[in-house]
């Protein structure tokens, strides 16, 4: 039993006392965020393979435009006119006449889903310009298909959207770094999710933990109870020779202080008359 245990019954946690805890077992953080962090990166570094984006610059400009039989008007100094146009135009570029069509063109094995999660477009800063972003495990590919997705979105866009004027700001160039992963950002996290396995560790063996360390836990617990006798540790004691218990503690070594024994001669006439052979003399002499 420790100090977690409050008069009421009821479990409290003594910080002050956990926190002490933690000290003791700062060993065990460190060894335990070290290792997370290792293999954190052990794994980003051989076990995932790295991926590289490329991304193409769409610029859109509009002044009426027509869907279907809805026309509107969109003004470039509208804030929320390229979120518009990017929301429409990600539809369209996610179809499957343009994802087909790209992979018609590029000669590459993926199918429609795999293309899809590919590919996506986002609005640059709020305004008319929008990119298209490729991500995949070969960097000349990634670029490969963010132009052909260039090339194809003007005319599909053209086509369904009246009035729509789409032009290419910039092409995409093979990526010179990968994206993701992140060896730092694994890394952290793996060390992260050691320290907290190594904290959860030592939290549960304080509360699990049912033994009395001292005599201070059982008079400010129970002060009630008077406390009667202490008994002491003579095993961790450092005066290791008062004495011993259990079996379980080496017995002190008497060798070193005590003088050695001398062996001593002593003549036959001066024997005690009471060893061995005097008294199987005396029996026989006093049978007789």
């Amino acid at each position: 039993m420790n100090g977690n245990t409050a008069k009421t019954g009821e479990d409290t946690i003594d910080l002050v006392e956990l926190f002490g805890v933690f000290l003791k077992r700062i060993w065990l953080l460190v060894i335990l965020t070290v290792i997370g962090a290792v293999v954190a990166f052990g794994y980003t570094f051989f076990l995932v393979t790295p991926k590289y984006e490329s991304s193409a610059l769409m610029y859109v400009n509009n002044s009426d435009i027509s869907l279907g039989n809805t026309s509107f008007s969109i003004s470039s100094g509208d804030l929320t006119a390229a979120k518009s146009l990017v929301a429409t135009y990600s539809v369209i570029l996610e179809s499957r006449s343009v994802i087909n069509d790209v992979i018609r063109l590029s000669g590459v094995s993926y199918t429609y889903e795999e293309m899809t999660e590919m590919v996506e477009a986002e609005a640059i800063d709020n305004t008319e310009v929008f990119s298209i972003t490729v991500t995949s495990t070969d960097p000349v590919e990634a670029e490969m298909l963010a132009n052909l997705y260039a090339e194809i979105l003007p005319e599909k866009i053209t086509a369904i959207v009246n009035g729509s004027d789409v032009r290419i700001v910039d092409h995409a160039v093979v990526a010179a770094k990968r994206s993701s992963p992140s060896y730092t950002k694994n890394t952290a996290i793996g060390a992260l999710i050691g320290l907290v396995i190594a904290s959860a560790i030592i939290v549960i063996g304080y509360l699990l933990d049912d033994i009395i360390h001292s005599e201070d836990y059982i008079t400010e617990t129970y002060p009630d109870i008077p406390l009667l006798a202490v008994v002491p540790d003579l095993i961790n004691s450092r005066n290791n020779g008062y004495g011993y218990y259990g079996g379980s503690a080496r017995r002190p070594d008497r060798s070193a202080s005590a003088p050695a024994a001398r062996q001593v001669s002593v003549p036959a006439e001066q024997r005690s008359p009471f060893n061995v052979d005097n008294m199987h003399g005396s029996g026989g002499d006093s049978h007789g």
